[in-house]
């Protein structure tokens, strides 16, 4: 039997479901969005493949390598940005994590992705790009 009190105490309840399941929902719909994306071309005799975003998510902003992404080796390779054809050495995103599949970087907050058009797979050692991606 439902009394007045069980009544009240069941809406609430379903009520909070709700606003929190929209919640939720709004923030998903709103937590990444994709701002530029790119595929790598191998640079200097090697195979470089795959693709790269760079996102918003939380407030934050990611250079995400692809499921795809591929590289066949080199010493010490980093994700750096670069832009109209030459790598910054002050936009140094980390070394990077596998040679293959999905991984991705933060920014810092001081910088701005826009700033950028391309993203590099850069052999510190040599001196020389592993592969470039032209961001869109």
């Amino acid at each position: 039997m439902i009394n007045r009190r069980n009544f009240l105490t069941t809406a609430g309840a379903v009520g909070t479901a709700a606003l929190l399941v929209s919640t939720a929902s709004t923030a998903i719909a709103q937590e990444m969005m994709t701002t530029a994306t790119g595929m790598f071309e191998g640079r200097s005799n090697h195979v470089t493949s795959g693709s790269v975003k760079v996102i918003e998510e939380g407030g934050r902003t990611f250079v995400e390598l692809g499921d795809d992404f591929s590289l066949d080796g080199g010493p010490d390779p980093r994700v750096i940005f670069g832009k109209d054809g030459e790598h910054n050495k002050d936009a140094y995103l980390g070394a990077l994590l596998s040679l293959n599949g999905k991984q991705r970087y933060a920014l810092p907050s001081t910088w701005s992705a826009t700033d950028y058009n391309e993203v590099y797979i850069w052999c510190d050692v040599a001196g020389v790009p592993l592969g470039v991606a032209s961001l869109n």
